[in-house]
Order: C-alpha cells, then sequence, then structure tokens
C-alpha cells in the first residue's frame, strides 16, 4: 500500500505556513514536506524554531525539505547552477541540513536552477555539478539524500532539466551516491512520459516520488492520471518510500483528500 506525505507549501494554503501542519494533522495526515519555507535563504533562529515548533506540535514528520531556491513565485527555481546565486546556495546547505536533523528529515531537493542570460549553459552545468557534489558531501554526513527534479517547459521555459534522462545525466556526472532521482510524475507528464517507461528504466536511481493530476496539477480524479495504476506498479517494484502530495487542490484542502483513503496504509 502506498504512504503519502503532503507538501504543505501548496496543500492547506487557505491559512499561514505556520497553521498549516496542524491542520494537515487535523486531515488525518502524518507526514509532510514543504518547499524552502522561508523569504531568504539565511533564516533568523525565531524564525526555524517557529517553523521546527510548528511542525513538531502538530505531530507531523517532515519527510522532505527543499534547499533555497530564490523568489519562487517570481519565477526562480533554484540557485546552484547561477554564478550570481551561488554563494547563497553553499551558504544555505548546512542552514537546511541543520533544519532537516533537527525535524529527522533525511531528504533535501535541491532545484537546479533557470537557465541565465549571458552565461554559457556548460558553465552553469560545471557549477550545477560542483554545488550539487557539496551538498550531498554535507548531506551525507547525517545519512540524508539530496533529490534533483525535472520539471515541465510548459509552465517553466528556462528550467533546463525537462525529462527524466536529463536528471539522470545529471546524477552521472556528479557520481554522488546519496545523489537521487525525484520522479515527479505531474511534470514528468505534462512532458509526455509514461510512469511505467520511466520506472522500468530508472527505479533504482529513484529517491523520492511526487505526484499531482494532469493537466491541472490538482488532487488525483480531477484530470487523466491513472494513478492506482502508478501505485500498484510501485507497489510490485518494491518502493518503500513515501509518495509526496504536490498538488494545488481545486476544492478545499482537507475536502481533496478523499480520494486519499483507498490507497493509504
Amino acid at each position: 500500500m502506498t504512504r503519502f506525505t503532503a507538501n504543505l507549501s501548496i496543500l492547506f494554503t487557505e491559512l499561514p505556513l505556520l497553521q498549516r501542519p496542524a491542520a494537515a494533522r487535523a486531515a488525518g495526515l502524518e507526514a509532510c514536506e514543504f518547499w524552502w519555507p522561508f523569504p531568504t535563504p539565511t533564516p533568523s533562529d525565531s524564525e526555524v524554531d517557529a517553523f521546527a515548533s510548528a511542525v513538531t506540535d502538530a505531530g507531523l514528520q517532515l519527510t522532505g525539505l527543499n534547499f533555497a531556491a530564490g523568489d519562487m513565485p517570481g519565477g526562480d527555481r533554484g540557485l546552484l547552477s547561477s554564478p550570481s546565486e551561488s554563494a547563497a546556495f553553499r551558504d544555505n546547505i548546512d542552514i537546511a541540513l541543520g533544519i532537516a536533523d533537527r525535524l529527522g528529515c533525511k531528504a533535501l531537493n535541491a532545484l537546479y536552477g533557470n537557465r541565465v542570460d549571458g552565461v554559457d549553459p556548460n558553465a552553469q552545468d560545471a557549477l550545477g555539478a560542483e554545488n550539487l557534489a557539496l551538498a550531498a558531501a554535507a548531506a551525507a554526513k547525517q545519512d540524508a539524500v539530496v533529490l534533483v527534479e525535472a520539471v515541465n517547459s510548459i509552465e517553466n521555459p528556462r528550467y533546463p532539466l525537462t525529462s527524466s534522462t536529463d536528471v539522470i545525466a545529471v546524477l552521472d556526472r556528479v557520481g554522488s551516491a546519496n545523489l537521487k532521482f525525484l520522479a515527479d510524475f505531474y511534470h514528468l507528464a505534462r512532458m509526455g512520459e509514461n510512469f511505467d517507461e520511466v520506472l522500468s528504466v530508472h527505479f533504482d536511481r529513484i529517491g523520492h516520488v511526487q505526484i499531482a493530476d494532469v493537466p491541472g496539477r490538482g488532487e488525483p480524479g480531477s484530470g487523466t492520471f491513472d494513478f492506482a495504476a502508478l501505485f500498484d506498479d510501485l507497489d510490485v517494484r518494491g518502493y518503500s518510500g513515501l509518495v509526496g502530495l504536490e498538488y494545488k487542490p481545486t476544492v478545499a484542502s482537507a475536502d481533496s483528500l478523499g480520494w486519499m483513503e483507498k490507497h493509504r496504509q
């Protein structure tokens, strides 16, 4: 049976961020993940304390955390391959890992970053590999993995990793054992990839799975994706990890969870 973790940067947005863990727990969820939950890559101690308390007081397990990724609403999709943002990413590594360690979180997502006008893509890729290696080495010290995902070019035209093959090439370039593929099947499906083919070819490289229905990124049942078949395939292949709910509810967040009961363990 499939186990779920809710991304509370995109679910329960009816509430302020620090109120979402309690609301998620009241709705029956036991685990959560977040995009970077602070306005800057270097939050104050009080901001970190408030975030950690919101998660632990709610009785949720934090299972995933993004490294700082810039101004996401403004179109940023990561810092690590941008020469002007590289230092901010490196400064964020220990901060993000410190929060993860405090909350028992063992997976951190590193968004690769958009292409930058006037910068050689090869230079960006070299910098990206260098920074991913640094993040992976730091994460390994606390038995954590660093995740890299493909993002669809329909909504993110400047993001260079748009397929499972793109991500695997980056993982191979870096070569760190704890650098894993985040298989976000919303983005992969938007790019025309078939989940069975992705799992057949890359299953051993997958460190986490995320879902949303297509094409609208709503909850399962709001679109055309065959989630029952995906979950069955994951079970048959022995996937023991969580499935992240990274969708935009088409109804109230708590009401959007009804589909989940027949699949949860």
